[in-house]
C-alpha cells in the first residue's frame, strides 16, 4: 500500500543560482547543485523547466534533462547556464539521485522574481554571489 512506502528525506543537497563576471565584464548566471553531505551522490538526474505568465500570457520553457555521474562529498556541480530573461518565471528543478541503492528525489522551485539583487548572498560553497534555495 502507498502508506507502507518509505520516502527518504533529502538532506544537505540543495541548489543555487549564482553569477560570475565574464571577460566582457557581464554577469553569466549558472545553476549549481550543492552536495553538503559527507558522502557522494550518484546517478543524478536533473529535469529543469520554467513556467508562468508575462503580461497575461502563459509562458513555458523547454524541459531540459541533465545527468551527473557522481557529485563528490562536500562539493558542487554545474547543472546549466540560465538566462536572466526567465527569472520572472517559476524555475523548477526536479533532482533525483542515489546513495548506494536508495533513490532520493526533490523538487526545487525558484518562484518568480526571487532571483534578484535583493536576495543575492555569498554562496560560500561556490565562493560566488547568488540565490541559494532554502
Amino acid at each position: 500500500m502507498k502508506k507502507d512506502i518509505e520516502i527518504p528525506r533529502v538532506e544537505n543537497v540543495t541548489l543555487a543560482i549564482a553569477r560570475e563576471k565574464n571577460l566582457l565584464n557581464h554577469y553569466e548566471w549558472k545553476v549549481y547543485l550543492i552536495n553538503n553531505n559527507s558522502f557522494p551522490i550518484e546517478n543524478t538526474l536533473v529535469a529543469s523547466k520554467g513556467y508562468g505568465e508575462k503580461n497575461g500570457e502563459t509562458q513555458r520553457t523547454s524541459t531540459l534533462r541533465h545527468f551527473l555521474d557522481m557529485v563528490p562529498a562536500q562539493s558542487t556541480a554545474v547543472i546549466e547556464p540560465i538566462d536572466p530573461s526567465v527569472f520572472h518565471l517559476n524555475n523548477e528543478y526536479w533532482v533525483s539521485y542515489y546513495v548506494g541503492t536508495q533513490i532520493y528525489d526533490k523538487k526545487f522551485v525558484f518562484v518568480p522574481d526571487t532571483i534578484c539583487d535583493a536576495n543575492i548572498i555569498l554562496v560560500k560553497e561556490l565562493q560566488l554571489e547568488g540565490v541559494l534555495h532554502s
